[in-house]
């Protein structure tokens, strides 16, 4: 019956306190019979004590929770309000962090040297535009064509007379 028992205690979670019950097995084993009922008498009571506590506690938990909940609902408080609260708190913690902040400046950084290259890219491209259309080859095309639109337009201008 005592190896029984013995079995039943929990496997330790640490090397402390695989020594530590270890240490308890062994004063326990050196007990004589009547010292180990004792102590598992006083054990039971202990354990019976701790439990009627733990309800009393969820007892009064659950009343203190209810009664959270009714002045919640008075206040016009409700579990949207609470979880929208805590989102909105949860980013401006997020926000204030150095990580964030950090991230912020390298996107900031980021975006301003992207601008700069697309202004850049863009002022040379009006710069090109504007060599093309000062050179000799862009003013001999544009009176080409507009000396090929002064044509059609007199053309026309004798279609329309000849088919009156």
């Amino acid at each position: 019956m005592e190896d029984h028992n013995t079995a039943n205690l929990s496997e330790p979670t640490s090397p402390a306190a695989s020594v530590a019950s270890a240490e308890i097995a062994a004063e326990f084993a050196a007990l004589s019979v009547e010292e180990k009922e004792q102590r598992r008498a006083e054990w039971s009571q202990e354990l019976a004590r701790v439990e009627e506590e733990i309800n009393t506690l969820r007892t009064v938990l659950a009343s203190k929770t209810r009664h959270a909940s009714d002045l919640k609902r008075k206040l016009g408080i409700t579990v949207w309000k609470e979880v929208t609260d805590d989102m909105n708190q949860g980013l401006k913690n997020i926000k204030e962090s150095t990580v964030y902040q950090r991230t912020e400046s390298v996107l900031k950084s980021t975006g301003e040297k992207t601008a700069s290259v697309f202004g850049s890219i863009t002022s040379g491209i009006s710069s090109k535009l504007s060599q093309m259309k000062n050179s000799e080859s862009m003013r001999s095309i544009e009176a080409s064509v507009g000396s090929a639109y002064e044509n059609v337009k007199a053309l026309s201008h004798v279609v329309r007379w000849r088919s009156h």
